[in-house]
């Protein structure tokens, strides 16, 4: 069984840093995509940033030149830096990867979410 944990979310005030991290553990063959969303409180869940097998990133206008994603594929790990926080950046933030476990092709696992509040 698959399984993807984040971590590294809090509190912080305007204008400050957060690094997010995933881990995913289980029987995993191979990842493909990864990616982080979020959704704030009565918001849809939106796309944050993605990262390919092949390192390449795409990023939501909103966080564009804030927050870099990042991934150790030895580790089955991914990163969000998260700088110049706003308070319209608070919600709950999701990891998910595509991955092909050692019984499945590749489906999409999703974290249970961290909270990441920005407020002073």
């Amino acid at each position: 069984q698959v399984q993807l944990v984040e971590s590294g979310g809090g509190l912080v005030q305007p204008g400050g840093s957060l690094r997010l991290s995933c881990v995913a553990s289980g029987r995993i063959f191979s990842i493909n995509d990864m990616g982080w969303y979020r959704q704030a409180p009565g918001k849809e869940r939106e796309l944050v940033a993605i990262i390919t097998s092949g390192g390449r990133t795409n990023y939501a206008d909103s966080v564009k030149g804030r927050f870099t994603i990042s991934r150790d594929n030895a580790k089955n790990k991914m990163y969000l830096q998260m700088d110049s926080l706003k308070p319209e950046d608070t919600a709950v933030y999701y990891c998910n990867y595509q991955i092909k476990s050692m019984t499945y092709d590749f489906l999409d696992y999703w974290g249970k979410g961290i909270l990441v509040t920005v407020s002073s």
